[in-house]
């Protein structure tokens, strides 16, 4: 009888996971064609997509066509419709939280790759309602999914050893030859870059940081334009206060993108783990170098599955699981509130105690 018991669990289990979830999407963004749209295409025995909606019509109209879907007229629309289960959120444009809040009221499981640049009320707002509303919460952060990352990961725990000092650096071209440069306002920054950049050295690490010190560089010709930030941050070591680990964070966005050549010279790795039994180097998303007594590793892991593939697998798991799963929004919520304090801490000029946060 127990038997019979654990092989109905197991079948219906089994069931549950190979669930089809039917879509709509919220914007098809820049990595629609190289990241969402193939991972839809190869997992279409767990996605259905049966609704879009797209600020440009001709774009709408063309992804629909090519998944059988239906363009609709607004996200609203498309989050009460009945034959929705979920809602990928894959730009923001115009309407910034609103497709969230709305697929809450609807009580659609939500998964956002928008650039998560909210101000902390509206941080609170989205944390709130999607807390309330009960519905699974994943943010995108294909950083952490990387297969270089998660080999790191890997090596921390078995050849490297914990982490002491984190180098993490990324350089976004402005777009535009011509046309206005596309740097990010003071007081109205977009963060996303930054947020991303916090969750990934919290996911190495394996913890959280205890305080923030944060500097942002203004152009000469407006005050208002930021076009570099970087910021400091300290965590309790893992043999607890009395050892330190600090993260050194940058994103910077001062080269036009008319200028290739200075772009593609000598970037930085985008990430450098100086770890207690040796360094390690990650160049997204695939190449891992790293170094220890026995000298120089070098991994190339482009035959493991697209970083896109995984997030979608991962999200669909949590929609499909029986136990609620929100570790996406609170690392979303968290990652937004550091980088949020580091530009109080350029502001006021001093470290800030993340640790009453």
């Amino acid at each position: 009888m127990a038997a019979r018991k654990e092989l109905t669990c197991w079948r219906t289990s089994k069931a549950i996971f190979l669930m089809k979830l039917r879509v709509g999407l919220v914007g098809l963004g820049n990595a629609w064609e190289v990241r969402h749209r193939p991972a839809l295409r190869a997992l279409s025995d767990r996605f259905e997509v049966r609704a879009v909606c797209e600020p440009v019509a001709h774009r709408a109209e063309i992804a629909a066509k090519d998944f059988g879907a239906t363009a609709v007229d607004g996200f609203r629309v498309l989050t009460e419709r009945e034959d929705v289960d979920i809602v990928l959120v894959l730009s923001g444009q115009w309407y910034g939280a609103l497709p969230i809040l709305a697929a809450c009221d609807a009580g659609k499981a939500v998964y956002c790759a928008a650039a998560l640049d909210f101000d902390p009320e509206q941080a609170r707002q989205i944390k709130e309602r999607v807390e309330a509303s009960g519905v699974a919460f994943m943010a995108e952060f294909p950083r952490r999914q990387a297969p270089a990352t998660l080999r790191l990961k890997e090596l921390i725990a078995t050849r490297l050893g914990s982490p002491r000092l984190l180098f993490c650096h990324q350089r976004v071209p402005t777009e535009g030859q011509s046309g206005p440069r596309t740097l990010p306002k003071a007081g109205v920054s977009r963060t996303h870059d930054l947020v991303e950049l916090v969750d990934w050295c919290r996911y190495v690490v394996g913890g959280e940081p205890t305080s923030v010190l944060g500097l942002s560089h203004v152009t000469q010709a407006d005050p208002e334009e930021i076009d570099y930030e970087m910021m400091s941050l300290d965590f309790s070591g893992p043999s607890g206060p009395g050892t330190r680990i600090t993260a050194q964070i940058s994103s910077g966005r001062y080269m036009p993108a008319c200028w290739p050549e200075a772009v593609a010279y000598r970037p930085p790795a985008a990430l450098q783990v100086a770890c207690e039994e040796g360094i390690a180097f990650i160049d997204l998303p695939s190449t891992l170098v790293w170094f220890d007594k026995a000298g120089r590793h070098m991994e190339s892991l482009d035959s493991e599955r697209p970083v896109g593939e995984q997030m979608l697998s991962h999200f669909h798991r949590s929609v499909t699981s029986l136990v609620r799963n929100t570790s996406g929004l609170e690392d979303a919520y968290r990652a937004m509130q550091i980088v949020q304090q580091a530009h109080r801490s350029h502001a006021e000029g001093c470290r800030i105690s993340l640790e009453a946060q």
